[in-house]
């Protein structure tokens, strides 16, 4: 992030955030108790979001997905990872993907250009997921 940039780790839960800071997370940015419903930042206030294992959990993913675009500069960008990707999650949990998967590319490619953003990168491998995303 540079010499004048901080790092901004967030989470809903306090467990999750214990977990970053025994990992010594908390030395290298700042840990905040948050949720993604409204989060306590001011508009346009970040660069970038990094968001690990998020967009599978999100209660309301129209209106979180336009939350993370109100905190985030316009040209800024959101990097939605999860360490596996969708067919090899669906095999270790016995179940079959399907096109109503909100990774799947179609639905999350909608869903983000309805929320101000542009889908610049989608990568679903067995060892990763990653979609990236532009603020328009």
């Amino acid at each position: 992030v540079g010499p004048r940039g901080t790092v901004l780790g967030a989470d809903l839960t306090p467990a999750m955030l214990d977990a970053a800071r025994r990992a010594g997370r908390g030395g290298s940015g700042l840990l905040l108790l948050a949720d993604v419903a409204r989060l306590p930042l001011r508009t346009e206030s970040l660069d970038a979001v990094f968001a690990a294992g998020l967009i599978a959990h999100l209660p309301q993913p129209e209106a979180n997905v336009r939350e993370l675009r109100r905190v985030v500069r316009p040209g800024g960008r959101l990097a939605l990872f999860h360490p596996i990707g969708r067919a090899a999650l669906a095999a270790r949990q016995g179940r079959q993907i399907g096109k109503d998967d909100l990774r799947a590319e179609p639905r999350l490619r909608a869903l983000l250009t309805g929320s101000g953003w542009r889908l610049t990168s989608y990568v679903d491998e067995d060892a990763r997921f990653l979609a990236v995303a532009v603020r328009d």
